[in-house]
């Protein structure tokens, strides 16, 4: 396993390295007559709708455009794709966007883009006939995961921790790689033990039946908490300072609105955004959401939101004690919520 998760982050860092390379001298992306940029690209995920989609929908980005180039597989690749200009921002999970700083990779958190509450948190599965029930079971056996070195896996091996296992027989555990949309019936056709879903994938299979849940994030951290940010490049940042400010506020102001609009209303306008959309989504999945599951009033970004993940990513070794500081991470200068 840990020979894994450092092959990704390596493959991570040369695959930076070499679209920096190719992106060349063109400096960073502007508007026509050298204005700032208006219309930025991202990846977006079929059938759901994003705080910034929101957004644009609701009136809240003013002038700034929203143009999705492709689909995204998870936030290692969505920092990739932003740090060598493929894509203008993105979303990753904060250890994520830790680890890439460390690396040199030159983005910068501006407001947050999701995290977990009582009703929209990451769980861990198990069927029915299962015998593993506690963090002892977990030994020798295969657990599913989005992505590695991510968010899944720092909550499952904090998890493991509580449960007293030792750094030896945590590393018996087997974390596997498996698609989110196909990770349940990865689960109970048997090909792993564990399953860690969340959103839509884990209502879904709870409405089948069948399941265990072991535990979930919120739990794990006894806490609510904003686990992931949206980031620009810091040369985004300072060529389109205006538009960035455009962005947070908006996505701020949909955050928010999610929060103290009815469920049912929420629902419903999710539902508007994507039938509007040329690929014509399915909008069957949306009749689960719940929350934002945002834990700050605007996704104001907090210290303790990355120091939680620099003490995890010293604790591993795999940052040095003081190469970094919360507040080399993230920015809240553009959010009207920031206090």
């Amino acid at each position: 396993m840990h020979k894994s998760r450092r092959q990704s982050i390596t493959l991570l860092a040369v695959a930076l390295v070499a679209g920096a390379l190719l992106a060349g001298c063109a400096g960073g992306k502007a508007g026509a007559n050298g204005g700032e940029d208006k219309v930025l690209q991202y990846n977006s995920s079929p059938g759901a709708v994003s705080f910034p989609e929101l957004a644009e929908d609701l009136g809240f980005l003013g002038d700034v455009k929203l143009e999705s180039i492709g689909s995204t597989t998870g936030g290692p690749e969505s920092i990739q794709l932003t740090a060598t200009r493929q894509t203008d921002f993105g979303s990753a999970f904060n250890g994520a966007i830790i680890k890439s700083v460390a690396q040199n990779v030159k983005i910068k958190s501006v407001v947050g883009s999701y995290g977990s509450d009582k009703d929209t948190y990451i769980g861990a599965y198990v069927l029915e006939e299962s015998p593993i029930r506690t963090a002892k079971d977990f030994i020798g056996k295969k657990v599913g995961v989005n992505t590695l070195g991510a968010h899944l896996e720092f909550m499952t091996k904090d998890y493991l921790r509580l449960g007293g296992l030792t750094d030896k027989e945590i590393s018996q555990v087997t974390l596997v790689t498996v698609p989110s949309g196909n990770a349940e019936q990865i689960l109970r056709s048997g090909q792993i033990d564990v399953v860690l879903l969340s959103g839509v994938a884990r209502d879904r299979a709870l409405e089948k039946g069948g399941l265990v849940e072991l535990f979930k994030d919120i739990d794990v951290y006894q806490t609510e908490f904003t686990a992931g940010d949206y980031f620009f490049t810091e040369e985004y940042i300072k060529n389109n300072p205006n538009t960035v400010r455009q962005f947070v506020e908006g996505v701020a102001k949909a955050i928010e609105w999610e929060r103290t609009t009815p469920r049912e209303e929420v629902i419903k306008r999710m539902e508007s955004i994507v039938e509007k959309r040329d690929g014509k989504d399915a909008t069957l999945n949306l009749k689960y959401w719940k929350s934002p599951g945002i834990a700050t009033e605007g996704g104001v970004i907090t210290p303790e939101e990355y120091q939680r993940w620099i003490d995890w990513l010293v604790n591993e070794g795999e940052l040095k004690e003081g190469q970094l500081k919360p507040e080399d991470l993230y920015t809240n200068e553009f959010n009207p919520y920031a206090k």
